[in-house]
Parts: C-alpha cells; sequence; structure tokens
C-alpha cells in the first residue's frame, strides 16, 4: 500500500507502530480480533481497523503539499477537508479558507477569487455545479483535487447504470457533502433520486407501486430528485449506490427491500429481475467496511461476549462514519462519543455528543467503580478521518487515572511480540 507524506504530529508512537505490527501479522485482513492492552486495573481493547484510510492520507498529503508549494498565495479549501476538527482546524491556522461550510451555505463569495488562487478539493469531492464555477473564474481544479478514490468508483457505478437506462437512487445523507457531489455526477446522466435511510425507501416502494400519487412524490422527496424526475416512468428500472460511509448492513437492506419490490411489480423471479433491478454491489469503500467489521468484532469479543463498561470512539461530530460507529456501539454498551482527550474532563466527567439531541452532553461516574476483582475495560475505537495522535491522548488519559497501571512500554512489549 502506498506510504503518504503526512505530517508527524498526526501519528502516534504507540498507535501507529501497533497499528502496522497487526498490519504485518495480518496482510490480508482477515484477523479482525482486538488488540487487548491489559494494564491491571485498566484493560483497553482496540479495534483491529481504525483512522486514517487510504482517501484521507492521500487528501491530508496534497493539502499540506499545496501550502507548501504556494507560500505567497491565498489558499481556499471548498469546505472541511475531512470532517476532523483538529486537522481543519490545524490548515486554517496556516492560513487555509473555508469558500463553503459543510452544508454548502457560502462563507466566501465567490466574486473574492482571483484566478491565481489556489483552491483544493475536499476528500467527499463536490458539485459539477461548482467545478464550473471554479473554472469559469479561471482557477485550477485538477491540481489540488484530493476527491477519495472510492467516491469516484461511486460516481463511475452510477455512470455505468445511467448508460443502461437505469434509474439512480442513492442512499445517503442528502446534505452531507459527498452525497451532494454524488448526486451531482449522477443526474448528468441518469434520472436520480436520494434516500437516507429505510423509512425514506419504504414510502419511495410505495410511488413505485402506484399507491401513491405521483405528484405527492415531489414535496415528499423535495430536493433529493433530479430535474424532470418522473416517479411513474423513472421507477421502473433502478439501481441502488450509497454514499460510501453509510452502514452496509443499511444499504444492502435498502437495496434487498427495492430488488423484492420490483419482484412484487413486475412478478418476477429473483432470477430474471435484472431488466428492471441493476447488480450494483456494495459500493462502500473499503475502510468503512474494515472498520465497521473491526466493530462488530470489538463488541463481540471474546465469544461470549464479556461485558466491558463501556465504549468511546473518536472523531469529528459531522462524521458520518464515525457515527455509525457509534450507532453500533450504542446498541451494545454505553458509549461516549468524543472529539479527543480534551473532551475527559476528570475521572469523573466526560463531555461527549449526543447523536439524539445534536449537541454535547456532560455525564458523571462514567467510569465505574472497581471492584478489585474484575478490572476497568474500556473499548476504544475512531472514525477514518481521525488521527492516530488523538487515540494515543484518550488511551493516556484513560491510564492516568489509575496509579497502578503497568508502564505502557512494557505493556505495548508484551503485546507487540
Amino acid at each position: 500500500m502506498k506510504s503518504f507524506d503526512i505530517p508527524d504530529y498526526y501519528r502516534s508512537s504507540i498507535i501507529t507502530p501497533l497499528k502496522e505490527f497487526r498490519r504485518k501479522r495480518d496482510k490480508l485482513k482477515r484477523d479482525f480480533t482486538p488488540t487487548v492492552l491489559d494494564f491491571g486495573p485498566i484493560r483497553i481493547m482496540i479495534a483491529r481497523h481504525f483512522g486514517f484510510c487510504y482517501g484521507v492520507e492521500n487528501a491530508v498529503e496534497i493539502a499540506y503539499k499545496a501550502i507548501a508549494e504556494n507560500p505567497d498565495k491565498r489558499i481556499f479549501l471548498l469546505s472541511e477537508m475531512i470532517h476532523n476538527p483538529d486537522v481543519n482546524a490545524d490548515l486554517q491556522d496556516r492560513g487555509v479558507r473555508f469558500i463553503m461550510d459543510t452544508k454548502g451555505e457560502q462563507l466566501i463569495p465567490w466574486s473574492d477569487l482571483k484566478p491565481d488562487d489556489v483552491v483544493i478539493i475536499p476528500a467527499f469531492g463536490t458539485t459539477l455545479e461548482t467545478q464550473n464555477q471554479l473554472k469559469s473564474l479561471g482557477l485550477d481544479v485538477a491540481k489540488y483535487d484530493t476527491t477519495c478514490p472510492f467516491v469516484e468508483k461511486v460516481w463511475n457505478k452510477a455512470g455505468q447504470i445511467g448508460q443502461k437506462n437505469y434509474t439512480v437512487i442513492v442512499h445517503g445523507k442528502p446534505s452531507h457533502e459527498e452525497t451532494r457531489a454524488t448526486f451531482s455526477h449522477s443526474k448528468e446522466g441518469a434520472p436520480t433520486v436520494v434516500v437516507k435511510d429505510m423509512a425514506q425507501t419504504q414510502r419511495l416502494a410505495k410511488y413505485m407501486l402506484g399507491e401513491l400519487p405521483a405528484d405527492a412524490f415531489y414535496a415528499e422527496f423535495a430536493n433529493q430528485y433530479s430535474v424532470g424526475f418522473d416517479p411513474g416512468r423513472d421507477l421502473e428500472r433502478i439501481g441502488v449506490v450509497n454514499q460510501t460511509t453509510m452502514l452496509a448492513s443499511d444499504t444492502q437492506s435498502i437495496a434487498d427491500y427495492l430488488k423484492q419490490i420490483m419482484i412484487q411489480k413486475y412478478g418476477l423471479a429473483d432470477n430474471s429481475i435484472d431488466d428492471h433491478f441493476a447488480n450494483t454491489r456494495d459500493t462502500l469503500c473499503y475502510a468503512t467496511n474494515d472498520n465497521q467489521d473491526a466493530t462488530y468484532a470489538l463488541l463481540t469479543y471474546p465469544h461470549p461476549p464479556e461485558r466491558a463498561n463501556f465504549a468511546i470512539v473518536a472523531g469529528g461530530y459531522n462524521s458520518s462514519n464515525t457515527s455509525h460507529i457509534v450507532e453500533l456501539c450504542e446498541e451494545k454498551l454505553p458509549t461516549y462519543f468524543i472529539e479527543s482527550e480534551q473532551k475527559i474532563l476528570s475521572d469523573k466527567l466526560i463531555c461527549h455528543f449526543d447523536a439524539h439531541s445534536k449537541q454535547e452532553i456532560v455525564t458523571e461516574d462514567f467510569i465505574p467503580q472497581a471492584d478489585g476483582l474484575q478490572p476497568i475495560t474500556v473499548l476504544l475505537t475512531c472514525g477514518a478521518s481521525c488521527p492516530d495522535a488523538v487515540v494515543e491522548g484518550i488511551l493516556l488519559k484513560l491510564i492516568s487515572f489509575f496509579p497502578e497501571a503497568r508502564p505502557i512500554g512494557e505493556v505495548m512489549e508484551t503485546v507487540m511480540q
């Protein structure tokens, strides 16, 4: 795998070597068991896969390259580079300015940009409309384009089924940068509609089956369908692609459900559905799949699972892939979604993001009292845009609350044998 040149302060002297050790021991990535760091009074179980993925490291490398190569120019990002506050803050500290926020709202007018400015395309990609806007201003949109290759893979898949006269169904969060970009690229070659979850997919199915009037579709799916979309005509042949960071199980369930709707509508057998349902297979990126599979393994290790006390998931609060990891953990045990170790206020208090209320809350006594017989067990992982240094900070902060904990060097030596 390619090695990227990213700032050392995103790496970790603990986590990065540990990940590399596991990678060399398991090059085919068949072992999803977590790494168990036993410090005595506290045991921390770390997921097999987490942190910066190929697309993120590629984006970070290109962004810092742009800064280094253009010391006398103004440098802009279309929006956040990735959904991580540390990375975005560091880029801003180096003079990089954001043209839009994560919802696509303009922060800097297009008229303020000049042809000799540098514009970085973030890892999520961007819409064709924005690309054309930049080109019309004489700006180079290709030199520092950090669009993840796995996002481009989804665009290509949408284009392929569009050429075969299928309508593209995009499973994704309608306001997310990546989904907006995928929708923009897809609608150029095919009728396209976005569904955010199974509930909305089930509503779409009612239009497919003619159970709801076509006119109602336009209000219900406002801003989620392409110009000229006709639910009576454009829902006869479909294929499903997705925002690459969605839950794999959710996307598969949506695809399976829509396939069955087509079988029901046209009275077809499962093996004769190709004329109405394109076989797109899963378009999630490898890192999303690996991280989700590693989270499942983390939650069920050993077998049968030994009850962990709580889980900590690190990452940006607006990170889609991280939020899905949080969802998986919350189903099993108390879970704290934090940006960094600074959110661990003390051994009694933790400030964490509540996905339901969409705000930070403070929880007391998040570390339970040890019974003297069994150590406190913590599950630790993070999203694909979280630096190893953040995970290290959380690890060290937790250990610091246990004076009798074994030295980190001793524990690491035991594990990396």
